[in-house]
């Protein structure tokens, strides 16, 4: 399943995130975090100090081998430099999977130990000092994206990302890329305006939204949610000593969370679990597809020199049946 974790800065959708990576590594399940937010905290929420954070590949530094190796034998993608964030892949293209070694892992992941469990971390990467003044963050989470396109999970599989503040994403097509996206709202009325940008833009394209209400100090900070975004509230999460040690960098056993914060990563669990019935792996290979269009027309067939709607194989559907290319 690929969650996303979104929300204003400061909300606490980073630390919401690494609760649920913990969780899903204490049940063993294997998982994928990716932090696509510029503002790099996933790698620290996990338990890395500062230095194991720091030395992290980048993927925004290793978009041409990323490239490389999706392009595969893809006959209608003649070379890397012709790929852009959205390429789709088609007929001769190299998918990923969550289970599986590959050059992309080897290159830009690296493990974090999570009480026994173990889950692989991948990082856009932050701004360098040659990008400061020059450079676009989307340079960076374009990696993440064109990952995402060539990715197949299954069920019992997870890819986390954490995303990047706000409504930033819907800069790209990325905010389509996944089974379901928490959004994680304060209970204020700056917390629920991000909800409100994202159930706007997302209600065209059939992403599935829940909000998870955090900071929750009282009743009438659930009534206030659940007044401003109704059904989609799904769950609340309260004050957390187990947080509090966490950010310090002294996190006790997770087993130790509190029970009724516990409750909740449960019920995150069963909602991202729900909707793998309800998978559509036509409409998400068009939605890849319109969205290559639009950027090719924009911005990249003059930024490559060629016709990247040529790229797209009208017969190919992303799916768990496709095999991949040796």
């Amino acid at each position: 399943m690929k969650i996303a974790f979104v929300g204003k800065g400061g909300s606490g959708k980073t630390t919401l995130s690494s609760l649920f990576i913990r969780h899903l590594a204490a049940t063993g399940a294997p998982v994928v975090a990716i932090d696509a937010d510029i503002n790099q905290h996933l790698g620290p929420a996990l338990g890395l100090d500062e230095a194991e954070a720091a030395a992290l590949p980048a993927m925004g530094e290793r978009l041409s081998l990323i490239k490389d190796y999706l392009r595969g034998g893809n006959p209608r993608i003649p070379s890397a430099a012709t790929m852009i964030k959205t390429t789709p892949p088609g007929e001769g293209s190299r998918l990923v999977r969550v289970r599986e070694p590959n050059q992309i892992y080897d290159a830009c992941a690296r493990p974090v130990e999570l009480d026994g469990g173990a889950v692989r971390l991948m990082v856009t990467g932050p701004f360098t000092d040659a990008d400061l003044g020059v450079a676009c963050y989307h340079s960076k989470t374009g990696a993440v994206e064109l990952f995402l396109n060539h990715l197949v999970d299954g069920p019992g599989e997870y890819v986390v990302v954490d995303m990047t503040a706000g409504s930033d994403s819907f800069a790209s097509g990325m905010f389509t890329r996944f089974d379901m996206t928490f959004l994680v709202a304060e209970p204020t009325r700056k917390g629920v305006s991000v909800y409100r940008q994202y159930k706007e833009y997302a209600r065209d394209f059939g992403v599935a939204l829940k909000v998870v209400g955090n900071k929750i100090q009282e009743q009438d900070d659930i009534d206030f949610l659940r007044a401003e975004v109704g059904d989609d509230l799904l769950v609340t999460v309260g004050r957390s000593d187990w947080v509090r040690a966490m950010e310090k960098g002294r996190p006790p056993r997770f087993d130790l969370l509190e029970e009724a914060n516990s409750r909740a990563l449960h019920t995150l669990k069963d909602a991202a679990d729900a909707t793998y019935e309800l998978r559509d792996w036509e409409r998400y290979t068009r939605q890849m597809v319109h969205f290559h269009l639009k950027n090719a027309e924009a911005w990249g067939n003059e930024r490559t020199g060629a016709d990247l709607a040529a790229q797209v194989d009208p017969s190919f559907v992303l799916g768990e049946s496709v095999a991949t290319p040796v």
